[in-house]
């Protein structure tokens, strides 16, 4: 059953990237599964959109060969030794401890106050995390930067697996205060996670770093704001213990965001044409959210439903795509790069004209986002929340 969505959230999904519908999945299979392999041809009526892999030429990768020292001195310096990283443990009640069970009740009465719409989001943002084997295939499937062998010393490898290893405290952390909290169904959020792993994605990077890493960057940005803003929502909920867990996340992404954002810089002082065409490329892709594909076995619109309660309590925003993307157009100088083709004129001018006209796109649609139905969310044990 599909729902009527808003202007404004049919905004934020298309500027998203989200015109595939995600019945045309990795999750479609795992249905038919369920239902005894009956229907096992029937797809969704979206085209299947034409994949494009290994897009860039040897001359171009060579440039990512030749950056390994530059990474070595720049971008792994982002990185924390493993001995001066927080863990989950230091934010959650011991569990040998004499009064674990104190503490956890204490967790539980904080968590009480707290409304339904932000676990939803919550648990959004922890399987979104919890997705991270997706994310590092990702990064190991592109050229010039991959781990050609599961352990390569190369300073592109070591960065994507200490990246993915830090990554991994923030899913930990929160499936387990999700888990202490008592107030979610972890048995379909745990199918959520099976499903979106297995479901897997296709960001349309086309393999290429160029894309890849600009791609990144948007993501440790908006992945930045989006745990800030739970971590301001827990406050004003009165919750200072699940702010300080989701304020350590937020600025782990912060360091990261840094990191991308660095390379990205770099590329445009190497190959300023080919970086521009790249940013325009990825940008007319739109930004495909990692999570797109989430189901839950019983909503098979599950991300957008999720995604319309984040929009709703400014947690992640049709305003914040739109701010992000004049970050980074602000931040790479790309106004004033130089010495362009044609083409690399073309891009640049769409590049730095785009937030303007996504703006005027966002301010209409906010004028008639009024009024959003009630659905139940399997998470939160069927309650239900106002997208």
């Amino acid at each position: 059953m599909a729902l009527n969505f808003t202007p404004l959230l049919s905004f934020t999904f298309l500027q998203m990237g989200y015109h595939t519908s995600p019945k045309f999945s990795m999750a479609s299979m795992h249905r038919s599964v369920s239902r005894e392999i009956k229907n096992t041809k029937k797809t969704s009526s979206s085209p299947r959109k034409v994949q494009v892999t290994h897009s860039m030429p040897p001359h171009k990768i060579e440039i990512f060969k030749s950056m390994e020292n530059w990474v070595e001195e720049n971008v792994l310096i982002h990185l924390k030794p493993v001995e001066k990283c927080w863990q989950p443990q230091d934010f959650l009640p011991d569990p040998a401890s004499d009064g674990f069970h104190e503490r956890v009740k204490e967790l539980q009465e904080r968590a009480k106050g707290t409304p339904d719409d932000y676990f939803v989001v919550l648990v959004g943002h922890m399987i979104t995390e919890e997705a991270l084997p997706t994310y590092q295939t990702q990064i190991n499937i592109t050229d010039g930067i991959r781990d050609e062998t599961g352990a390569s010393p190369s300073s592109w490898a070591t960065w994507t697996r200490a990246w993915t290893a830090e990554e991994n405290r923030h899913g930990d952390l929160l499936n387990k205060y999700l888990y202490l909290s008592g107030r979610v169904d972890m048995k379909q959020i745990e199918k959520t996670i099976q499903y979106l792993i297995g479901a897997g994605m296709d960001a349309q990077n086309d393999n290429s770093p160029y894309l890849g890493c600009i791609y990144t960057s948007f993501q440790e940005r908006a992945t930045f704001i989006s745990h800030g803003s739970t971590a301001r929502l827990a406050n004003q909920h009165g919750d200072k213990s699940l702010a300080q867990i989701c304020g350590i996340i937020a600025s782990d992404e912060k360091r990261h965001e840094t990191a991308y954002t660095k390379i990205v810089e770099k590329l445009f002082e190497i190959d300023p044409n080919g970086t521009v065409l790249a940013f325009a490329d990825r940008m007319r892709k739109k930004i495909t959210m990692p999570g797109f594909l989430m189901y839950d076995g019983c909503d098979e619109n599950l991300f957008e439903h999720f995604s319309a309660v984040a929009q709703r309590l400014g947690v992640y925003t049709a305003k914040d795509y739109v701010d992000v993307l004049e970050f980074f157009v602000e931040r790479w100088n790309v106004e004033k790069l130089t010495g362009l083709s044609s083409e690399g004129r073309k891009a640049q001018d769409y590049v730095c004209g785009l937030a303007q006209r996504l703006r005027k796109l966002e301010e209409r649609a906010q004028e008639k986002a009024k009024q959003a139905p009630t659905i139940p969310f399997s998470w939160i044990l069927d309650r239900e929340v106002r997208l």
